[in-house]
């Protein structure tokens, strides 16, 4: 519908251009006749040209405003910001430029517009460019800078400081970790990490905003009951338009402290930038449970495997155990043994098979029916 729409808006945006063309070049000293011909001529001339290019620019139009909306959804605000202060640079430059570029001969009417185009365009990728560059330099008086950040007290055995990522609040297995007091020192909560969960926690997407709440809860629960060592504390006034990310490990590291996260890509991150990482992840997988080959547990098999004959089972921490003859106990609780154990990159997987008093047990019951 809406292309059908746009198709008669040119359709009809060709005639009268074309009606008006024909008016303009007969200027009223034709014959009447001549002139109504000019003008049907030029009207459907045109018209035409515009019922057949108006879809294709609408197209275009449509591509380059797509194009546009994911380049701006991938830039920070420090990119924005910048970007946008040295476009008004540029074209201030430009506007400063253009009394004299105007005197060139022949083409001196249009110089003006190209040169404000060009350094507006310089101005804009070079404030992108250069915005680490140019937020690192202290641009702003003393006067407006925010005072600064104390250090926290170390612990009395040196422990260093722990600073807390996103991640690893909407996680909420960091809790845990400090209620049973394996974590020593003080945790530090960045504010601008308090603000972005506040962000996720008024996104519009549901998912997103339930991960925000139960970020905001374990961070209510871990100030209410470890309040002695958890600080709140900001980064340095130059850092402020840097990305989160980047902020975050800039403060552990002027704090001579650590990241806790859950997330990977921040985990090798910091590696590169020297700074430490406590990743609760690997803590996760360190601490599981080790199965040995011959050892006997009760596990609720819930599903069939992919081979014949095969159930799966979880253990409470989510590793995966195959159980072998298992399809025909899916839904009972039953002991198996362990036969072997697998470490894949998603994690551990365990063999077992039904213990021997169960699966006599059990295949007499099937002979019976």
């Amino acid at each position: 519908m809406a292309r059908r729409v746009v198709t008669v808006i040119g359709l009809l945006l060709g005639l009268a251009i074309g009606y008006y063309v024909a008016v303009a070049l007969s200027n009223g000293h034709w014959p009447v006749l001549q002139q109504t011909l000019v003008m049907v001529a030029a009207g459907i001339l045109i018209g035409f040209l515009g019922y057949v290019l108006t879809p294709r620019l609408r197209g275009w139009t449509l591509g380059f405003r797509d194009r546009i909306e994911s380049r701006v959804a991938t830039l920070t605000a420090t990119e924005m910001v910048w970007g946008a202060l040295g476009a008004i640079i540029g074209l201030v430059a430009g506007y400063l430029l253009a009394l004299p570029v105007s005197f060139v001969p022949l083409v001196g009417p249009f110089l003006p517009i190209f040169v404000s185009v060009i350094l507006g365009y310089i101005g804009l990728v070079a404030g992108m460019k250069k915005r680490d560059e140019l937020t690192s330099m202290r641009i702003l008086p003393s006067r407006g800078r925010p005072a600064p950040r104390s250090r926290p007290s170390r612990a009395p055995d040196g422990a260093v400081p722990k600073v807390l990522d996103t991640s690893a609040i909407i996680d909420g297995r960091i809790s845990d970790i400090l209620d049973t007091g394996f974590v020593e020192g003080p945790v530090v909560i960045p504010a601008f990490v308090l603000e972005e969960l506040r962000h996720v926690a008024d996104s519009s997407d549901d998912q997103k905003r339930q991960r925000g709440r139960h970020g905001l809860d374990m961070l209510k629960r871990i100030r209410k009951e470890h309040s002695a060592s958890v600080q709140v504390m900001d980064d340095s006034g130059e850092d402020r338009f840097l990305e989160v990310d980047s902020r975050l490990l800039n403060l552990a590291k002027s704090l001579d402290g650590v990241v806790v996260t859950t997330d990977y890509n921040l985990n090798k991150v910091a590696a590169v930038r020297g700074v430490g990482v406590l990743n609760v992840n690997l803590l996760a997988n360190a601490v599981r449970p080790v199965l040995l080959p011959g050892e006997e547990i009760e596990v609720a098999v819930i599903r069939e495997g992919k081979e014949d004959d095969q159930g799966v089972a979880y253990l409470p921490d989510g590793t995966m155990i195959v159980v072998e003859h298992g399809r025909n106990l899916i839904g009972e609780t039953v002991p198996v043994t362990v036969t072997s154990a697998l470490q894949t990159a998603a994690g551990r997987m365990i063999f077992a098979r039904p213990s021997q008093f169960h699966q006599q047990a059990h295949g007499q019951t099937l002979s019976r029916h």
